[in-house]
């Protein structure tokens, strides 16, 4: 999809998700106070400045140090962070969408808000044609209507008003943690906006140099640093290093949430879920009996049942009807879809059984990129990072971004049992594939998009 077509189709989603509210295009919001054309061509009047020695992989495993002054404060955030939710939510399905269909028989985990941070922190970086791109992509272009000049996005306050979506989540019940890695090769120095980017970004980040002449020798260091300072969650993450490298960048996020009000473990039972017309695999379903928010839509043929995390942060839960597929209600997710799912919830009595899942995933988002046809502007051989190092020909070669998701039986209460005995439920029983969502309630920043196909693998 080109730039402008983009565009036009992010400027009507948002349109509609902001119909009560005076439209204000998204690059506005996200600019400099003082926005000017800049030349593609030309340099910029001030050097590119760098950190010029950079801590060596096997110094320390700390974090890297942060600013002592606390963040600048952002003016307008409440509709900062409504149109930058509608901005990830819409890239995020976009993307969603094209792993699940490369991955139609497997289950699928993503993180919109962990893939918007990670461009948003590499635009940073790239030359201005290249952040062009970036922001195309990230919904944030403004054309100037030339070929020669652009207008830039302000990343800094993207990155900041990310975070402050993050601040919503109303732990300690919920949290979402974010931590950013990135391997430079040691003979290059790294720019320090970049660096300022991935600690906006992140609740914890490291930058170390890495000695790339021996490839299997510096693929295990860096694989066991990652593996040691994110408590051993994160496994082999990078393969197929080689001489060349030059940066490698990996993000994570991890979210561990409990329901708001607790199943009941005492009738938790061993059922069968039906991974596909042929088979089925026993699985513990959880049991809970009460009020829900829910929906059935006949038109997209599925079942949606909103179940409370915390006082603000929910899970909307699809599921097919018998005999509908999940990749037919997939295709046609977009923002304006879970929106309307979200307005015609009715409060319920449900028996809801679903299975125990958590889950774990690994984005390449190279790949991601390359199946939407936009890999070789953002990270491949039409893209250029001149303002991420003063190294020539500097490349980003290795993207990832890891995913983990954690959900318990516990939850913030436990209902009465003796509540609501005379009325008889609707029963709900997720015991084939289903497609959720995590959402931050204030905002509606989806945090989370997955499909379970089979919850025992």
């Amino acid at each position: 999809m080109n730039a402008v077509l983009l565009s036009l189709v992010m400027i009507s989603c948002l349109a509609k998700g902001m119909a009560n509210r005076v439209y204000v295009h998204p690059f506005s919001l996200f600019s400099f106070d003082n926005i000017s054309c800049e030349v593609i061509q030309s340099k910029d009047p001030k050097p590119l400045e760098t950190i010029d020695h950079l801590t060596p992989l096997q110094d320390s495993i700390q974090p890297d140090p942060r600013p002592g002054t606390g963040p600048e404060i952002l003016k307008n955030l409440t509709q900062r962070t409504a149109v930058l939710a509608e901005l990830q939510n819409f890239l995020g399905l976009r993307m969603y969408q094209n792993l699940s269909r490369k991955q139609e028989h497997a289950n699928v985990l993503l993180s919109p808000y962990n893939a918007f941070g990670a461009l948003v922190t590499l635009h940073l970086g790239a030359s201005k044609k290249t952040a062009v791109h970036y922001q195309a992509l990230l919904g944030l272009n403004w054309d100037s209507g030339k070929t020669d000049c652009v207008y830039l996005i302000d990343a800094h306050t993207v990155l900041r008003t990310l975070q402050a979506i993050n601040s919503l989540i109303d732990g300690p019940r919920d949290e979402l943690r974010t931590l950013v890695w990135t391997f430079v090769r040691s003979d290059a120095d790294l720019s320090k906006d970049f660096v300022r980017g991935m600690q906006e970004f992140s609740d914890a980040s490291f930058v170390r140099a890495v000695d790339f002449s021996q490839p299997k020798e510096a693929e295990a260091q860096v694989n066991s640093f990652i593996q040691k300072t994110s408590d051993s969650k994160i496994k082999s993450l990078f393969t197929d290093i080689n001489q060349t490298t030059d940066l490698l960048f990996a993000s994570s996020v991890h979210f561990k949430g409990n329901w708001g009000t607790a199943f009941q473990p005492e009738v938790t039972t061993m059922q069968d879920f039906k991974v596909d017309e042929t088979s089925t695999v026993k699985v513990p379903l959880m049991t809970h009996t009460g009020n829900y928010m829910h929906l059935n839509d006949p038109g997209r043929k599925c079942s949606v049942v909103k179940l409370s995390l915390s006082k603000r942060t929910y899970m909307l839960l699809v599921l097919p009807h018998e005999g509908a597929r999940l990749q037919d209600i997939e295709n046609q997710l977009l923002t304006n879809v879970i929106s309307t799912w979200n307005n015609h919830l009715k409060k319920r009595y449900l028996e809801l059984s679903l299975p125990k899942f958590s889950m774990t995933a690994v984005t390449d988002l190279r790949s991601v990129l390359s199946d939407m046809a936009v890999e070789k502007y953002l990270l491949g051989s039409d893209a250029s990072f001149e303002r991420l190092s003063r190294k020539k020909n500097f490349t980003v070669d290795k993207v990832f971004n890891k995913v983990i998701f954690e959900m318990t039986e516990e939850g913030a209460k436990v209902q009465n049992k003796s509540e609501d005995d005379e009325r008889v439920p609707l029963k709900v029983t997720v015991n084939r594939p289903f497609f959720f969502a995590i959402v931050e309630g204030n905002s509606n920043a989806i945090l989370m998009l997955g499909k379970i196909r089979n919850p025992t693998v």
